[in-house]
């Protein structure tokens, strides 16, 4: 079916607590993230005191690239290269990575980041979407993508290309928000979304609006167990989910066996 066919069966999506035309939501969670690309690693840093670093080295631990034969590695809605760096890093000299994003605002940071890195021979950046990657089948190592698949409007459809790209043996990883299941952490954690990171994010990056939507798409994310669910389904097996810092994220792991 064509997103315009689907478009007109009057499916709808969440964006934040807003429900929207299934069509629209892409285009409006593009314009958040055209909005804030220059000062999306930095709000990172201030908004989670510096803990997205850590969860993203867990990653990076969990997905263990190989230091002595080739890696492909397909890294989406990963825009600023904050992942795909750390693959760099962990891998050996024969790792090279895609990183996919349907950004170009966020590419372009990347790419510039890439080359005061001199990784840019190790790393391309691709414009696309993670519904429909541009990609071959059965092409990469492993997939990854952090905190980008609740922006994105067919989870279920983004999960099976996740395991289209990836060869036989590949892994599938996923950071994202999660819920936070620690009695006290949760009331503390909600007061500190909804009311200080919009604040931090109108000071910061001029934009309290765009980072409203960002908690709010936090908590219509699915939970753990009912994500896990859409993971399996996809076809990945031996699917894990990994909770960190009492729930405030998740690390999602699954196989593509066959």
């Amino acid at each position: 079916m064509k997103a315009g066919d689907r478009a007109s069966s009057g499916e709808t999506a969440d964006f934040g607590f807003e429900r929207v035309a299934l069509a629209e939501k892409q285009g409006r969670v593009d314009d958040v993230f055209h909005s804030v690309a220059r000062r999306y690693d930095v709000m990172n840093d201030l908004m989670s005191a510096g803990l997205h670093r850590a969860w993203k080295a867990q990653l990076v631990a969990m997905l263990r690239p190989p230091k002595g034969r080739p890696f492909a590695h397909l890294d989406v809605a990963g825009g600023t290269g904050d992942v795909a760096f750390r693959v760099l890093e962990a891998g050996g000299p024969a790792t090279r990575v895609t990183v996919l994003d349907i950004n170009e605002s966020m590419l372009r940071v990347g790419a510039e980041r890439a080359a005061k890195k001199r990784l840019d021979d190790r790393a391309v950046f691709v414009t696309g979407n993670a519904e429909s990657l541009p990609l071959p089948d059965a092409s990469f190592d492993a997939y990854t993508i952090a905190f980008g698949i609740r922006n994105v409007p067919r989870i279920e459809t983004a999960l099976a290309e996740a395991r289209r790209v990836l060869r036989p043996g590949g892994r599938f990883l996923c950071l994202e928000f999660s819920m936070v299941d620690v009695p006290l952490l949760d009331r503390i954690y909600d007061a500190y979304s909804f009311h200080v990171i919009p604040r931090i994010g109108a000071r910061v990056a001029g934009d309290a609006e765009s980072y409203r939507y960002l908690v709010e798409s936090i908590r219509k994310f699915p939970t753990r167990g009912a994500f896990s669910g859409m993971i399996e389904r996809a076809g990945f097996r031996h699917v894990t989910d990994r909770p960190l810092s009492g729930g405030i994220v998740a690390i999602h792991s699954g196989w593509k066996v066959s």
